[in-house]
């Protein structure tokens, strides 16, 4: 992906330096530099864990987005509270120090969604296989990242777990591979998998429950600046006990739903439309209700390999 350093590379001394400095940690994510400052050791324990193949920039490089995660004041030291911010602006609440690892994944999906509008952005996860890309979109709750890492681990390439960016020119899916968000059941679930997933620091009693974050395989960091023709559309609904139902949709259909799982859709007005427009019209798109992964997967993998 690049000739940079790896963030493997820097000692727990130099991590932590980086990220009390006023340039802050610079890290690669995809096509974006992010530049991080943070004063909690959780954090570089964190990044150390889930970022550690990722390529560290220099304070010469453009920063796209910083972002900081702080305490302060007394609160520093006496139960802390993590804060966010982004240029100036604070968009959520604080939260307890114990999730500060939680709450930069969180605050850095917020940046790319609000910010990078020279795309057309879906919440969906989004992979890889055979050099076509696999849009699942869902709300939350749905199954979407447990059956995301499941093929990260059996070696689909991640682009996202969270965020479809659809190039409003050529119609490409542009990769952002960051840790996949487990929720509840699902870390013990992706735990268990083959492939030997990392799951990062857990966070427990968040407003989604007991959360944690499992490393991106490092395949698909080094491949992120690389985009992907996008192939097939899933609409994913998990429920336990629940017979295998694919149901294939057509276009009108297809649309419809991805227009309700976008973030920006409405803000890009006919370039949205007419990038939506493309997207569907190359895709085949699907809806799968299962109650478990060793039904969704290979039924997935059936799907892929004789429509590709």
């Amino acid at each position: 992906m690049s000739q940079r350093p790896h963030l493997s590379t820097l000692t727990r001394s130099e991590l932590r330096r980086r990220l009390h400095s006023p340039d802050g940690l610079r890290l690669q994510l995809g096509r974006f530099v992010a530049s991080i400052r943070s004063n909690f050791d959780s954090v570089a324990d964190g990044l150390q864990a889930l970022y550690s193949d990722y390529p560290v920039a220099t304070a010469d490089d453009f920063c796209d987005y910083p972002v900081e995660l702080r305490s302060s004041g007394l609160r520093r030291y006496l139960r802390p509270q993590a804060i966010f911010r982004f240029e100036g602006m604070q968009p959520f609440k604080p939260l307890p120090g114990s999730q500060a690892v939680a709450m930069l994944e969180w605050g850095l999906n917020w940046v790319f969604t609000n910010h990078a509008q020279h795309y057309l952005i879906i919440h969906a996860a989004v992979l890889e296989r055979d050099g076509l890309g696999l849009i699942m979109a869902a709300p939350p709750g749905s199954g979407k990242s447990t059956l995301c890492a499941a093929l990260a681990l059996r070696g689909w390439r991640l682009l996202s777990d969270e965020l479809a960016m659809i190039g409003l020119d050529d119609g490409l899916l542009m990769p952002l591979p960051r840790p996949v968000s487990l929720k509840n059941q699902s870390i013990d679930i992706v735990r268990q998998l083959p492939g030997q997933p990392v799951i990062g620091p857990i966070a427990h009693d968040t407003a989604k429950g007991t959360v944690a974050h499992m490393r991106a395989p490092r395949a698909s960091v080094e491949a992120a600046l690389t985009p992907v023709q996008p192939r097939w559309i899933l609409f994913p609904q998990f429920a336990a006990g629940h017979a295998l139902d694919i149901e294939a949709h057509g276009k009108a259909h297809t649309f419809m739903q991805l227009v309700s799982n976008s973030f920006n859709y409405p803000r890009l007005g006919v370039t949205g439309f007419e990038a939506m427009g493309r997207l569907v019209d190359g895709c085949d798109g699907y809806t799968a209700r299962y109650g478990s992964l060793d039904q969704i997967v290979p039924a997935l993998e059936s799907i892929c390999t004789r429509s590709a």
